[in-house]
Protein backbone atom coordinates (compact mmCIF):
# COMPACT_ATOMS: atom_id res chain seq x y z
CA UNK A 1 0.00 0.00 0.00
CA UNK A 2 1.48 3.33 -1.11
CA UNK A 3 0.39 5.21 1.99
CA UNK A 4 2.14 2.72 4.26
CA UNK A 5 5.31 2.94 2.17
CA UNK A 6 5.27 6.73 2.42
CA UNK A 7 4.89 6.65 6.21
CA UNK A 8 7.78 4.19 6.57
CA UNK A 9 9.98 6.08 4.06
CA UNK A 10 9.42 9.37 5.87
CA UNK A 11 10.39 7.78 9.20
CA UNK A 12 13.51 6.25 7.62
CA UNK A 13 14.52 9.70 6.38
CA UNK A 14 14.13 11.14 9.86
CA UNK A 15 10.90 12.96 9.01
CA UNK A 16 8.81 11.46 11.78
CA UNK A 17 5.73 13.12 13.24
CA UNK A 18 4.85 13.53 16.92
CA UNK A 19 1.68 11.48 16.57
CA UNK A 20 0.55 8.58 14.41
CA UNK A 21 -3.13 7.74 14.71
CA UNK A 22 -3.62 4.35 13.04
CA UNK A 23 -7.26 3.36 12.71
CA UNK A 24 -9.61 1.23 10.66
CA UNK A 25 -11.12 -2.17 10.03
CA UNK A 26 -7.97 -3.96 8.77
CA UNK A 27 -5.48 -4.50 11.63
CA UNK A 28 -2.68 -5.81 9.37
CA UNK A 29 -1.35 -2.42 8.27
CA UNK A 30 -1.84 -0.90 11.71
CA UNK A 31 0.40 -3.64 13.10
CA UNK A 32 2.92 -3.21 10.27
CA UNK A 33 3.39 0.52 10.91
CA UNK A 34 3.48 0.25 14.70
CA UNK A 35 5.92 -2.67 14.55
CA UNK A 36 8.20 -0.71 12.24
CA UNK A 37 8.26 2.22 14.66
CA UNK A 38 8.75 -0.15 17.59
CA UNK A 39 11.77 -1.82 16.00
CA UNK A 40 13.46 0.97 14.08
CA UNK A 41 13.06 4.46 15.52
CA UNK A 42 15.27 4.05 18.59
CA UNK A 43 18.56 2.24 18.94
CA UNK A 44 18.44 -0.83 21.20
CA UNK A 45 20.41 0.94 23.93
CA UNK A 46 17.91 3.82 23.93
CA UNK A 47 14.76 1.72 24.27
CA UNK A 48 15.06 0.87 27.98
CA UNK A 49 14.32 4.39 29.16
CA UNK A 50 12.66 5.83 26.09
CA UNK A 51 10.25 3.30 24.62
CA UNK A 52 6.96 2.36 26.23
CA UNK A 53 4.17 0.01 25.18
CA UNK A 54 0.77 0.73 26.74
CA UNK A 55 -2.55 -1.08 26.31
CA UNK A 56 -5.85 0.74 26.05
CA UNK A 57 -7.61 -1.56 28.51
CA UNK A 58 -5.03 -0.75 31.21
CA UNK A 59 -4.60 3.02 30.90
CA UNK A 60 -6.55 6.26 30.71
CA UNK A 61 -6.07 9.15 28.31
CA UNK A 62 -4.48 11.01 31.21
CA UNK A 63 -1.91 8.21 31.61
CA UNK A 64 -1.08 8.36 27.91
CA UNK A 65 -0.65 12.14 27.96
CA UNK A 66 1.48 12.00 31.10
CA UNK A 67 3.85 9.49 29.48
CA UNK A 68 3.91 11.36 26.18
CA UNK A 69 4.92 14.59 27.93
CA UNK A 70 8.02 13.03 29.46
CA UNK A 71 11.37 14.10 28.08
CA UNK A 72 13.67 11.42 26.63
CA UNK A 73 16.68 10.28 28.64
CA UNK A 74 20.05 10.25 26.88
CA UNK A 75 18.29 10.21 23.50
CA UNK A 76 16.75 12.68 21.12
CA UNK A 77 13.32 11.09 21.15
CA UNK A 78 11.05 8.73 23.02
CA UNK A 79 8.40 6.41 21.59
CA UNK A 80 5.05 5.68 23.23
CA UNK A 81 2.90 3.04 21.52
CA UNK A 82 -0.69 2.54 22.67
CA UNK A 83 -1.99 -0.82 21.50
CA UNK A 84 -5.69 -1.75 21.48
CA UNK A 85 -6.53 1.95 21.87
CA UNK A 86 -10.06 1.20 20.63
CA UNK A 87 -10.75 0.19 24.24
CA UNK A 88 -10.60 3.93 24.97
CA UNK A 89 -13.20 4.86 22.35
CA UNK A 90 -15.49 6.53 24.88
CA UNK A 91 -12.80 8.97 26.02
CA UNK A 92 -10.48 9.18 23.00
CA UNK A 93 -11.56 12.76 22.22
CA UNK A 94 -9.86 13.85 25.47
CA UNK A 95 -6.59 13.37 23.62
CA UNK A 96 -7.25 16.49 21.56
CA UNK A 97 -5.55 18.96 23.94
CA UNK A 98 -2.30 17.02 23.76
CA UNK A 99 -2.48 16.54 20.00
CA UNK A 100 -3.01 20.26 19.48
CA UNK A 101 0.25 20.92 21.34
CA UNK A 102 2.28 17.69 21.27
CA UNK A 103 5.67 17.05 22.84
CA UNK A 104 7.92 17.24 19.78
CA UNK A 105 10.51 14.85 21.21
CA UNK A 106 7.86 12.13 21.58
CA UNK A 107 6.50 9.85 18.88
CA UNK A 108 3.06 8.80 20.07
CA UNK A 109 1.48 5.90 18.18
CA UNK A 110 -2.22 5.20 18.70
CA UNK A 111 -3.37 1.79 17.39
CA UNK A 112 -7.14 2.17 17.09
CA UNK A 113 -8.26 -1.07 15.46
CA UNK A 114 -11.66 -1.87 13.98
CA UNK A 115 -12.89 1.68 14.61
CA UNK A 116 -12.52 5.19 13.19
CA UNK A 117 -12.68 8.63 14.71
CA UNK A 118 -15.13 11.15 13.31
CA UNK A 119 -13.58 13.40 10.66
CA UNK A 120 -15.78 16.23 11.86
CA UNK A 121 -14.40 16.17 15.41
CA UNK A 122 -11.51 18.21 16.81
CA UNK A 123 -9.29 15.20 17.39
CA UNK A 124 -9.27 14.13 13.76
CA UNK A 125 -8.53 17.67 12.60
CA UNK A 126 -5.75 18.10 15.17
CA UNK A 127 -4.05 14.84 14.18
CA UNK A 128 -4.33 15.74 10.50
CA UNK A 129 -2.65 19.07 11.24
CA UNK A 130 0.14 17.96 13.58
CA UNK A 131 0.69 14.29 12.82
CA UNK A 132 -0.33 11.40 10.59
CA UNK A 133 -3.79 9.90 10.47
CA UNK A 134 -3.93 6.57 8.66
CA UNK A 135 -7.05 4.58 7.90
CA UNK A 136 -6.48 0.89 7.25
CA UNK A 137 -9.43 -0.19 5.13
CA UNK A 138 -10.63 -3.76 4.80
CA UNK A 139 -9.96 -5.22 1.37
CA UNK A 140 -12.88 -6.59 -0.60
CA UNK A 141 -12.74 -10.31 -1.27
CA UNK A 142 -12.00 -9.75 -4.96
CA UNK A 143 -8.92 -7.65 -4.02
CA UNK A 144 -7.27 -10.15 -1.69
CA UNK A 145 -5.89 -12.57 -4.29
CA UNK A 146 -4.07 -9.68 -5.97
CA UNK A 147 -2.72 -8.61 -2.55
CA UNK A 148 -1.38 -12.14 -2.04
CA UNK A 149 0.39 -12.01 -5.42
CA UNK A 150 1.97 -8.65 -4.60
CA UNK A 151 3.14 -9.73 -1.15
CA UNK A 152 4.71 -12.91 -2.52
CA UNK A 153 6.20 -11.05 -5.49
CA UNK A 154 8.01 -8.76 -3.06
CA UNK A 155 9.71 -11.87 -1.63
CA UNK A 156 10.56 -13.33 -5.05
CA UNK A 157 7.77 -15.87 -5.13
CA UNK A 158 4.93 -16.32 -7.59
CA UNK A 159 1.60 -18.01 -7.05
CA UNK A 160 -0.79 -19.51 -9.54
CA UNK A 161 -4.20 -17.77 -9.64
CA UNK A 162 -6.03 -20.91 -8.53
CA UNK A 163 -3.81 -21.17 -5.47
CA UNK A 164 -4.28 -17.52 -4.49
CA UNK A 165 -8.03 -17.84 -4.77
CA UNK A 166 -7.91 -21.05 -2.78
CA UNK A 167 -6.25 -19.21 0.12
CA UNK A 168 -8.97 -16.57 0.05
CA UNK A 169 -11.71 -19.21 -0.04
CA UNK A 170 -10.24 -21.02 2.95
CA UNK A 171 -8.82 -18.18 5.08
CA UNK A 172 -11.16 -15.30 4.29
CA UNK A 173 -10.08 -11.68 3.92
CA UNK A 174 -8.14 -11.12 7.18
CA UNK A 175 -4.69 -10.14 5.91
CA UNK A 176 -2.81 -10.97 9.10
CA UNK A 177 -4.15 -14.52 9.06
CA UNK A 178 -3.28 -14.94 5.39
CA UNK A 179 0.19 -13.48 5.90
CA UNK A 180 0.90 -15.98 8.69
CA UNK A 181 0.17 -18.85 6.29
CA UNK A 182 2.30 -17.26 3.57
CA UNK A 183 5.20 -17.04 6.01
CA UNK A 184 4.84 -20.77 6.69
CA UNK A 185 4.94 -21.49 2.96
CA UNK A 186 8.04 -19.33 2.51
CA UNK A 187 9.86 -21.38 5.14
CA UNK A 188 9.15 -24.57 3.22
CA UNK A 189 9.19 -23.63 -0.46
CA UNK A 190 12.48 -22.41 -2.00
CA UNK A 191 12.58 -18.77 -3.03
CA UNK A 192 11.82 -18.22 -6.69
CA UNK A 193 9.46 -21.16 -7.01
CA UNK A 194 5.80 -20.87 -7.90
CA UNK A 195 3.32 -21.68 -5.14
CA UNK A 196 0.68 -24.03 -6.45
CA UNK A 197 -2.60 -25.30 -5.03
CA UNK A 198 -0.98 -28.71 -4.55
CA UNK A 199 1.86 -27.21 -2.47
CA UNK A 200 -0.63 -25.31 -0.31
CA UNK A 201 -2.64 -28.46 0.32
CA UNK A 202 0.52 -30.43 1.14
CA UNK A 203 2.09 -27.85 3.43
CA UNK A 204 -0.53 -25.86 5.32
CA UNK A 205 -3.36 -28.31 5.65
CA UNK A 206 -5.88 -26.78 3.29
CA UNK A 207 -7.82 -29.67 1.81
CA UNK A 208 -9.89 -29.80 -1.33
CA UNK A 209 -12.75 -30.72 1.00
CA UNK A 210 -12.71 -27.08 2.19
CA UNK A 211 -12.61 -25.24 -1.10
CA UNK A 212 -14.31 -25.08 -4.44
CA UNK A 213 -11.37 -26.19 -6.56
CA UNK A 214 -10.41 -29.52 -8.00
CA UNK A 215 -6.76 -30.04 -7.09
Amino acid sequence: MDEVKKIVTDIKKGNSKPIYFLMGEEPYYIDKISEYIDKNVLAEEEKGFNQMILYGRDVSIEDIVSNAKRYPMMAERQVVIVKEAQDLSRTIEKLVDYVENPQLSTILVICYKYKKIDKRKKLYKAVAKNGVIFESKKLYENQVADWIRRVLGGSNYSIEPKAAQMLVEFLGTELGKINNELEKLKLIIPKGEQITAEKIEANIGISKDYNNFEL
